[in-house]
């Protein structure tokens, strides 16, 4: 864009290795409540397969449009020479992971 401060390459860059780092970590996700729900018929009853299987896609879906919208904002804060903003994708992430972990584990005591 003409007037745009020209800024060094390597933080652009490394703006988005993270972004597609977060697109792996959703990838993951996603396959992970697809082996939930496919492979792993001796977990639980299928109810609790697909309900730990779907909210594990939707994290997926909510990770992966997290990360675009964090890589934007840092895009754009190193462009405009601004502090880098905070984000709470990854207290997201936790929270929503340790849940499932857990609701999981009650889920393997009581079968």
């Amino acid at each position: 864009m003409p007037g745009e401060r020209v800024v060094d390459y390597r933080f652009t860059l490394a703006a988005e290795r993270t972004f597609l780092a977060w697109i792996r970590t959703s990838l993951a996700l996603i396959a992970g409540g697809v082996a939930v729900h496919e492979l792993v018929h001796t977990f639980a009853t299928p109810l609790v397969r697909t309900v730990v299987a779907t909210v594990v896609i939707g994290l997926a879906a909510v990770v992966a449009a997290g990360a675009y919208v964090r890589w934007r904002s840092i895009d754009d804060a190193i462009r405009g020479d601004r502090a880098l903003p905070d984000s709470s994708l990854m207290v997201v992430l936790t929270a929503v992971i340790a849940t499932i972990c857990v609701l999981a584990g009650v889920a393997v005591a009581i079968a």
